[in-house]
């Protein structure tokens, strides 16, 4: 895992040290050393956390004759298998890393190469010969990669702030990206909640050249149309969804020089993945959880639970609201967007413990929801379908308190709200019909804008049709929980789950994450499964539960799904966030310009009434929004991003100045 920055300069060098600024604020994603190649049109710089070939992978990398480099961020999972492969074509490798083969991979097969590489990654690539700088971003969006234009210049990095460091590259924010996330969670790409910064839309990739930028979509979550799914044998399905898990969680951990530790939520998904680590021969795991002072929240003896079965050594990091508060600032200058939830702070700190405990590497249970069906959205959709087939039936009303049994304030203890909320324009015709409430819901948030920057926005209507279309245009004949999977794996998994709450969080301390359930064997194995077996009635992950009902305790399998949260507006009313008032004024609301003081102030009287408890989710949502805008604003956009030395030992290979050269 690594960070990687870069220019591409048709009508000038590149400077050196303005690359070095780029590379040196993207340290944290590697601490272990960095590198920069630069000749007459291209920068490519790389920050180095060692994990695969520790001694000979550093970075940029070229093939024999220096003719192709590369700079990438990730892992390859399948990478020895594929340097075989190569070296068979006549290819010949110098290190053991993952990094080299993705250059004689391109040398081999082209743009085709990124079909053959089962990974997470983000790549710069420069092909001198063809004058043609390639990015490329894995199947799923794990890792991030962006990209601006400065005049005639173009640059990419992993995190926005290295961008910011380059004085000619604007600061602002996007308004169209803004309402993105206040109706869809997260930016919609390659839009950014900044102006004019893009990110390079998952399974993509583009080529640059002297003719400009060409995109274009080489994967994408695909299902068989309602009816026509090949894998129909229950058993069959459970055997085969079980080898390709436990084949992909082997991979992810067994593809390492650096130990690797796991994660365990309490739930089913860290518990199959950690299970099947620790049922490897030889293997003493180490465990890391999540815990919260607050009960509602915490998830402890579930954990505990698991840890004890499996005999892992297991640390856990528990969590108040003050300390959310705390670290939030931190969290948002990390994670570069707007957020309506806390949910990040917390995540933080875990990977801040990991860093601590000396581990660089940890396998996670995330994903397996999106891809076999495990959340709410997917649920309550299906009470949707079932109520609007007979709206007065006494039978649908009961439906709904199956729901949220894990709830304090569950929504079918308040009948007129719940058939409000479930029975609102509701077109069985429209696909993307499973996302419109909550959509609409959260567009409620919108109302706070400025009238500046909600008369510059694409309106929250435009953006969630714009997703629609989408889907219409590929997955009109997918069964609903197709087409709600869909949906969720490509706006909430990439731009919020794997983004601000996943990738982000865990670099902010230098730890890769790797997630089996992303593996692209499982989701296109997952995509061929009924929609009956994967969610049996309300059952979530029915199929997933079977695979593994031999591993994991009965009390973990069959306990109610209980979705991560963390306290929200809370967090801003206790001692930890000191920040808060001075940022919430009515003077620093109006130099950022994004939400009216006066709603905000009415907001911020509410909230410390109750110290920031027992609100609404609508206005858990809009304090977090708010409070997320404020920072973000402070942290990234008054002033350049101000970078730190690039991390050491510092490899330059200069074609333009004096040669390659070493620092230590």
């Amino acid at each position: 895992m690594c960070g990687i920055a870069g220019v591409y300069s048709p009508d000038a060098v590149p400077d050196l040290a303005a690359g070095l600024a780029m590379v040196g604020a993207l340290a944290h994603r590697g601490p272990d050393g960095s590198g920069c190649y630069r000749d007459e049109r291209v920068l490519l710089g790389h920050t180095r956390l060692a994990i695969v070939d520790t001694g000979g992978g550093a970075q940029p990398l070229c093939n024999e004759d220096g003719t192709v480099w590369v700079a990438f961020n990730g892992e390859i999972f399948n990478h020895v298998e594929l340097a075989a492969e190569l070296a068979a074509h006549g290819h010949v490798f110098r290190t053991r890393s993952d990094t080299e083969v993705i250059v004689h991979a391109w040398e081999q097969w082209g743009s085709g190469c990124f079909a053959r590489f089962n990974g997470q990654w983000a790549i710069a690539l420069w092909d001198r010969p063809a004058g043609a700088l390639v990015l490329s971003r894995d199947r799923l969006g794990v890792r991030p990669l962006y990209w601006t234009r400065a005049g005639a210049r173009v640059l990419f990095a992993s995190e926005v702030k290295a961008l910011f460091t380059d004085p000619d590259v604007p600061r602002g924010f996007d308004a169209a990206g803004i309402c993105d996330v206040l109706s869809l969670w997260a930016p919609l790409a390659p839009r950014t909640v900044f102006d004019g910064v893009h990110q390079l839309p998952p399974g993509c990739w583009a080529r640059l050249d002297e003719h400009g930028m060409h995109v274009e979509e080489w994967w994408s979550p695909d299902f068989p149309d309602r009816g026509t799914e090949p894998d129909q044998d229950l058993h069959e399905n459970i055997d085969r969804l079980r080898q390709a898990v436990t084949d992909a969680t082997g991979l992810r951990f067994a593809r390492s020089d650096v130990p690797v530790g796991a994660y365990l939520s309490g739930g089913i998904d860290s518990a199959v993945t950690a299970s099947v680590i620790a049922g490897m021969s030889g293997v003493d795991l180490h465990t890391f959880s999540l815990r919260f002072a607050d009960a509602e929240f915490d998830e402890g003896p579930h954990q505990e639970r698991i840890a004890r079965r499996l005999g892992t050594v297991h640390e856990s990091v528990t969590v108040t609201a003050d300390q959310i508060g705390e670290v939030f600032p931190d969290v948002v200058r990390h994670a570069e967007t707007v957020l309506l939830r806390t949910a990040p702070a917390p995540m933080y700190l875990l990977s801040q413990l990991v860093h601590g405990a000396g581990y660089k590497v940890v396998v996670t249970g995330e994903g397996a929801d999106e891809v076999l069906a495990g959340y709410d959205i997917f649920r309550e959709a299906r009470v949707r379908d079932f109520v609007a087939r007979d709206p007065g039936s006494p039978a649908r009303a009961t439906a709904l308190g199956l729901l949220y049994p894990w709830m304090v304030r569950n929504p079918a203890a308040a009948p007129a709200f719940a058939q409000a909320f479930f029975g609102q324009g509701h077109d069985p015709a429209d696909p993307a019909r499973s996302h419109r409430p909550r959509w609409r819901s959260t567009a409620v948030l919108q109302s706070m804008l400025t009238a500046d920057v909600a008369a510059q926005a694409v309106t929250s209507v435009a953006g969630t049709d714009e997703v629609a279309a989408r889907l219409a245009a590929r997955g009109a004949g997918w069964d609903p929980l197709a087409q709600a999977q869909w949906l969720e794996m490509t706006t909430l998994l990439p731009g919020y789950i794997l983004a601000a709450q996943g990738d982000r969080m865990l670099m902010a301390h230098s730890v890769e994450g790797r997630f089996p359930f992303l593996d692209h064997r499982v989701v296109e194995a997952a995509a061929r499964i009924p929609a009956r077996q994967k969610m049996l009635g309300l059952h979530e992950k029915h199929v997933l539960k079977q695979a593994f009902a031999d591993l994991v305790p009965d009390e973990i399998r069959d306990r109610p799904k209980q979705p991560y949260r963390a306290p929200d507006a809370s967090s801003f009313f206790g001692g930890g966030a000191g920040w808060f008032a001075d940022l919430l004024d009515e003077a620093a609301l109006r130099r950022v310009g994004v939400f009216r003081p006066e709603v905000v102030a009415a907001l911020v009287a509410k909230c410390r009434r109750s110290g920031g408890r027992g609100l609404s989710n609508t206005d858990n949502m809009r304090m977090v929004a708010v409070a997320s805008a404020q920072l973000l604003a402070t942290e990234l956009l008054d002033a350049p991003y101000r970078a730190p030395a690039p991390p050491e030992p510092l490899v330059v290979h200069d074609l333009v100045g004096a040669g390659t050269s070493e620092r230590i």
